[in-house]
């Protein structure tokens, strides 16, 4: 682990040194990729030059011990170093596991209604106002990309997009089937009934990280629609999207403007090429080893919201909340706290094999 830890902070040394060259910075493209390299190793070279820095004062106060009038005062500053010392080991080796490459981007998610009929398009709508709630907490931006509302105020599906630091990171292993257990509006005799909802986390890419040809697009535009008439347009400004060698399908229709919806079905088109190649290259990994927290597959049954008990259930790490209200309304970061943590032990047990 060591050697590797010099590595970094030699190399972190070299590109400080290119990234304030003028002939470096005249060229943009090179000083950014270098920029953005420099900020991907900082904090591991920081944490490094802390070990290095806390081990020497472990020495150094290991050697004043011998000073009878320093002894007192150099011993608690050994056993203060010798205390912080594996803690700091620990977070060496979480800050070398290799991160994420899609950590830092936007997401684009999809929220389908499953088994359940009505009351699953109501659950799909109420886990679309929790990630809102989420969204607002954490000061991300959220945008509605396509939505198919049903008579009761449910979605059948709703697809939306939120920008913002570290969206991906946060949201990523919310991909699954989530599960409810509860008396619905509907149901005179009160008898419990189970619903599920799909949701997609994709990472939004940029167009330079996937090509799509032209010619392999087909586009048709109609009338958007809407349950009460809702987003109804006289013009025909929705647009959907085919990608006809993978049958893939967008819609957009929530813009004004066909210009705006057709931008943003791309961004959605180029977002689920992306993930196809994710997966493909996810499932050689997973192949060697089953992850703890689970791939994100979306029949993968990943939580239960239990009404009558008022329990959240993650079945991935077992971990269960009792305060449902909270949870609904976005209260979800001990949850997704204990996702990373989970998926951080067991990519470090990777490491280590």
């Amino acid at each position: 682990m060591f050697d590797k830890l010099e590595t970094v902070e030699q190399r972190y040394e070299e590109i400080t040194k290119l990234i304030s060259d003028p002939e470096v910075i005249a060229n943009q493209s090179e000083w950014q990729k270098l920029m953005k390299e420099h900020a991907s190793i900082e904090e591991i070279v920081l944490k490094y030059r802390e070990y290095k820095k806390t081990k020497q004062t472990m020495q150094e106060a290991e050697e004043m011990m011998q000073d009878k009038e320093l002894k007192e005062l150099a011993e608690m500053e050994f056993y203060e170093a010798k205390e912080k010392l594996p803690k700091i080991e620990e977070e060496l080796k979480i800050l070398l596991i290799p991160k994420d490459p899609d950590d830092d981007k936007n997401i684009i998610c999809e929220i389908r209604a499953g088994a359940g009929g009505e009351e699953a398009a109501l659950f799909a709508g109420t886990l679309f106002r929790m990630y809102s709630m989420y969204a607002e907490k954490k000061h991300w931006n959220l945008e509605i990309l396509n939505e198919n509302e049903t008579g009761l105020g449910g979605y059948k599906e709703i697809t939306f997009m939120v920008t913002g630091k570290g969206v991906y990171s946060r949201l990523k292993f919310e991909s699954g089937v989530h599960r409810v257990q509860r008396v619905p509006d509907t149901e005179s005799s009160g008898r419990i009934h189970t619903s599920t909802a799909t949701v997609a986390v994709l990472p939004v890419v940029e167009d330079v990280e996937i090509e799509i040809n032209p010619a392999d697009i087909k586009m048709e535009v109609f009338r958007s629609s809407g349950a009460g008439g809702q987003h109804i347009n006289k013009t025909s400004s929705a647009v959907r999207l085919i990608h006809e060698p993978t049958g893939i399908v967008v819609e957009c229709q929530t813009e004004r403007s066909q210009f705006q919806n057709r931008d943003n079905a791309m961004k959605m088109l180029r977002t689920k090429l992306y993930e196809i190649e994710k997966q493909k290259q996810d499932s050689e990994v997973a192949n060697a080893r089953k992850s703890q927290v689970g791939s994100g597959d979306r029949s993968e049954k990943i939580r239960t919201y239990n009404y009558p008990q008022g329990r959240i259930t993650d079945h991935r790490i077992g971990m269960s909340i009792y305060q449902m209200e909270n949870f609904l309304n976005g209260d979800i970061d001990e949850m997704v706290d204990n996702l990373i943590a989970a998926d951080r032990a067991e990519r470090l047990q990777g490491e280590e094999e």
